[in-house]
């Protein structure tokens, strides 16, 4: 096993300081370090979306970054989404549209949609397809995902 590496991250507004073998993946530490579990685990070779976080407020899939890369990167997961007790206007959405099912795939969809939003505040159907094309959803089909998002701009 390589040495490890000092580094330090924000996850969710908050500094940490780690100690880090070089050949971790911020899929690992997120989930086993910093116990932000709602990082899912999913195919671990960048094609299901699962894993997706905000790094910097740009969408990365988790389980393709190397933590050692990431020193003074400011990461959001879906612990950091939500204001104290209230849900994320992207999570109130798929809720009221009947969007969520199993919800493995929900928190990079929410993730995928709320830097979408950022970026596009009045995205249209065609844009809310291209932000999800990474995320894989066995479960909805998808139309009920995309008409939520859709539903937040105003744009049908």
């Amino acid at each position: 096993m390589s040495d490890k590496v000092s580094i330090s991250l924000t996850l969710n507004g908050v500094e940490h300081a780690l100690s880090v073998a070089p050949e971790r993946t911020l899929l690992d530490v997120l989930r086993e370090d910093l116990r932000a579990t709602g990082t899912r685990r999913g195919c671990d070779e960048g094609s299901c979306g699962a894993c997706m976080v905000l790094l910097d407020g740009v969408p990365v899939l988790s389980c393709l970054s190397l933590a050692v890369t990431l020193p003074g990167r400011a990461i959001t997961t879906i612990e950091g989404v939500r204001n104290g007790t209230e849900l994320h206007p992207v999570q109130q959405a798929l809720v009221q549209h009947g969007a969520v099912q199993c919800g493995f795939c929900m928190s990079g969809i929410v993730l995928a949609a709320k830097a979408l939003l950022e970026r596009t505040p009045s995205p249209s159907v065609e844009d809310v397809r291209q932000a999800l094309g990474s995320n894989v959803c066995r479960c909805s089909g998808y139309a009920r995902v995309v008409e939520a998002i859709a539903s937040l701009g105003g744009r049908p």
